[in-house]
């Protein structure tokens, strides 16, 4: 991942834990990790983003469906401790037809469950765009996790400029008015990391369609002053958009440098 990463000129990276449909992470081999942190050294890679599979769903009405989250989650988060001092970024959840408030209180009572005070990995919660049932479309619902949570300084929120854009946040137009809202209710200082897409939907649609930079709504160059922003230029920045190859993240990795000032 180092080495890939590193081809493209990126100083840092996201990788799922394992098969982003679920299924069992492959067995840690300290040989590797050391071979990771002799290559993540070279490229001047310090930060990485871990990402949960997409079938966690603690705020299921399911028993079986929270077991499985919680038990992922308790594993991820032990491997993670591999690579002290990194982030591991999830989905918070669905809450098929519950509402939120009980989803809310399900999500909490699995990161209580999850979370130590011994571990130097922070848990991000990702900003999401609101279809269905999907919790974290508002900022105050994520709030409203956190405050919930016990061990509140290993949690963080990821925010992804697609999800939010569809969630009805236009960060084209209205970035700081944005961040004020994000920073009344979560607070900026929970922010640790950025996911840059464009968005193939207008903003407030709800449909969450990642588009690559510069060929979606949101645009080149509103996603460029995204990254300039004073409030977030000195956080990672991960591109989840829909390119073929690492070429094509390389090219737009290149194409925002070339933009910034």
């Amino acid at each position: 991942m180092a080495a890939d990463a590193a081809s493209i000129d990126a100083n840092t990276f996201q990788f799922f834990t394992r098969n982003p449909r679920g299924g069992k992470a492959k067995d840690i081999d300290s040989a590797d990790v050391e071979a990771f942190r002799a290559l993540a050294s070279q490229a001047g890679i310090e930060r990485f983003l871990a990402h949960a599979p997409y079938t966690l769903n603690p705020a299921s009405k399911k028993p079986e469906t929270r077991e499985f989250a919680l038990a992922v989650l308790a594993d991820d988060l032990a491997r993670m401790e591999a690579t002290p001092g990194q982030m591991y970024n999830m989905h918070p959840g669905c809450h098929v037809g519950q509402g939120a408030e009980v989803g809310i209180e399900l999500i909490a009572d699995t990161l209580n469950q999850v979370l130590t005070d011994q571990q130097t990995t922070t848990l991000l919660l990702e900003t999401m765009a609101g279809k269905g049932t999907e919790i974290g479309g508002t900022f105050d619902e994520l709030a409203r996790i956190i405050q919930r949570v016990n061990l509140k300084d290993h949690v963080g929120v990821c925010l992804d400029t697609c999800h939010v854009w569809d969630g009805g946040y236009d960060v084209a137009e209205r970035l700081d008015a944005v961040l004020e809202e994000l920073d009344d209710t979560v607070g900026l200082d929970r922010l640790r990391a950025i996911h840059l897409n464009d968005s193939k939907n207008p903003c407030g649609a709800r449909k969450d369609r990642h588009a690559c930079i510069g060929e979606g709504q949101i645009g080149f160059d509103a996603l460029v002053r995204v990254t300039e922003h004073p409030a977030l230029r000195d956080l990672p920045f991960f591109l989840e958009t829909p390119q073929d190859d690492l070429a094509g993240w390389g090219t737009e990795i290149a194409a925002i440098r070339a933009a910034r000032s």
